[in-house]
């Protein structure tokens, strides 16, 4: 038997005044969705248990059938297993946003965009090995993912403080959701050095020069420590693999026993290589008993506010994967 999962992340949605009180997923032309719900079995299930925030870690990890409760520590760790760095017991690895902060240094300060535009991964790697060179330590230590999302992992960690997502405040300010309660200051500190160190990055003299938005810091969140998750490959004796563009769901694919199936072109954004993943999803069912393929696009969209982009990437969805 073969068995395979398509997930759109953050596909779902409530109803929007301005799509004439339908979801992005009512309006989107979907046949060949249309066609499975038709021709198979229907169920809901809730994939974020009561007391956690709603969001791609908690919801894939339900969705591979483990408890939140008894298995998530954060989405740094499943990060952190994604890119192969091994963490001891008493390290805490962080999510790293790369962001632009409007109104920087002034009490007014704002989440200008969460994704530094957009910024491209070669960017990216620059700026993060810039910063992991004059503020990271052999206790602090940064590394480079994809596009904007990357990792710090603070090693023998004294403390975790409460932290929040970026994309749940864009265009608000940054005061109240600054790292806050235990070890803050430390962390607080380290935003502080990494902002400084950036302002003359020859990245975002570079970006500014042709008008793009500049990654003027960075934003740390979603920490945890390393996880103990049995691998479904062990649980149910078979073999699998995990098809994304993102670190977090490479990173549960690992935790899971499902090997990365990398695929060129897939960017986590609405312009991602479709084809590519149903093609090496495919040919890994030639082999493997079990694929999951993740599409980050329409969540991606959703955390824009761009409702016809959702619309798009859930058709895109629909034509080139299902």
């Amino acid at each position: 038997m073969k068995y395979i999962v398509l997930l759109g992340d953050g596909m779902a949605d409530y109803p929007s005044r301005m799509l004439g009180g339908k979801t992005p997923l009512e309006c989107a032309l979907t046949p060949f969705l249309d066609q499975i719900a038709g021709q198979g079995t229907l169920g809901l299930v809730d994939t974020v248990p009561k007391g956690y925030t709603p969001g791609s870690d908690v919801a894939n990890l339900s969705v591979l059938g483990y408890n939140p409760a008894e298995t998530y520590t954060g989405r740094g760790p499943l990060e952190a297993a994604s890119m192969g760095i091994n963490l001891e017991p008493d390290d805490i690895a962080y999510r790293c946003n790369l962001v632009t902060i409007g109104s920087q240094d002034t009490d007014e300060a704002f989440m200008d965009d969460f994704t530094a535009g957009h910024i491209s991964s070669v960017e990216a790697r620059e700026i993060i090995q810039s910063i992991d060179k004059n503020i990271g330590s052999s206790q602090v230590q940064f590394f480079p993912g994809v596009g904007y999302r990357h990792l710090m992992v603070w090693r023998n960690a004294a403390g975790s403080p409460e932290t929040t997502p970026p994309h749940d405040i864009p265009g608000k300010p940054i005061l109240p959701y600054l790292p806050s309660g235990d070890f803050s200051a430390e962390v607080r500190d380290l935003i502080k050095r990494a902002a400084v160190m950036l302002k003359d990055h020859p990245v975002n003299i570079r970006r500014l020069e042709n008008g793009k938005k500049q990654a003027n810091s960075i934003w740390l969140w979603g920490q945890g420590k390393k996880p103990q998750i049995v691998p479904l490959t062990r649980k149910y004796d078979l073999t699998g693999g995990m098809i994304s563009a993102v670190d977090l769901l490479n990173g549960l694919g690992v935790n899971a026993g499902l090997k990365p199936l990398p695929v060129e072109g897939a960017t986590g954004y609405i312009d991602t290589n479709y084809e590519g993943k149903a093609k090496m999803a495919l040919e890994a069912l030639k082999f493997m008993d079990f694929v999951f393929l993740h599409l980050e696009a329409p969540d991606e969209m959703g955390h824009e506010g761009n409702a016809e982009g959702k619309i798009k990437a859930i058709e895109f969805f629909d034509e080139k994967i299902v």
